[in-house]
């Protein structure tokens, strides 16, 4: 029984349940087989337009399912003015890892091993927030060549330099 009925013990009296015979006896039966007609057109309208918005909505989405063990990137927030993760700047990239999944919260929720400088962020992200993490040979990180002082300072050395050229500046005498 639908909630109307078990709240006031009686049938609601819209269009969709005007097809019992005993309302079929009060309204007039031509009354009755237009509405009926006109609401079976308008659940179908419905049905196609529902369709039609879930074909749209399901090619622009791909599924991402995470196994525990696997590494992924988490999205830093991208809204101006929305400081997540102590980024703060254009430049910094727009995600941050990689980190590993530890549990399975849901089908579109994981459960991530933050390292401590992120702890007061909590720790399950949805699945629009991951992206699996490629693994290559120039994110690992030489720490051997690093010396930490006794308080535990280290001087910074570049390690290559990238590019050079020689700026001309314009002025009135030449």
């Amino acid at each position: 029984m639908s909630p109307f009925e078990a709240l006031y013990g009686r049938k609601c009296r819209s269009p969709v349940c005007w097809d019992d015979n005993r309302e079929r006896k009060l309204l007039g039966l031509e009354l009755i087989t237009q509405t009926v007609d006109k609401v079976t057109q308008i659940k179908k309208h419905l049905q196609a337009a529902q369709d039609r918005q879930w074909s749209w909505a399901d090619s622009k989405r791909r599924p991402l399912e995470f196994v525990i063990g696997d590494q992924v990137l988490l999205k830093i927030s991208p809204t101006r003015g929305v400081i997540r993760f102590g980024s703060k700047r254009k430049l910094n990239p727009r995600y941050i890892g990689p980190f590993e999944v530890i549990k399975r919260i849901d089908a579109v929720a994981y459960k991530l091993a933050l390292p401590p400088s992120l702890e007061g962020v909590h720790d399950v992200f949805h699945v629009s927030q991951l992206r699996k993490y490629v693994p290559d040979e120039k994110h690992i990180l030489d720490y051997s060549e690093l010396t930490l002082r006794l308080d535990l300072t280290y001087t910074v050395q570049p390690v290559a330099i990238l590019d050079r050229r020689e700026k001309c500046r314009l002025s009135k005498n030449h």
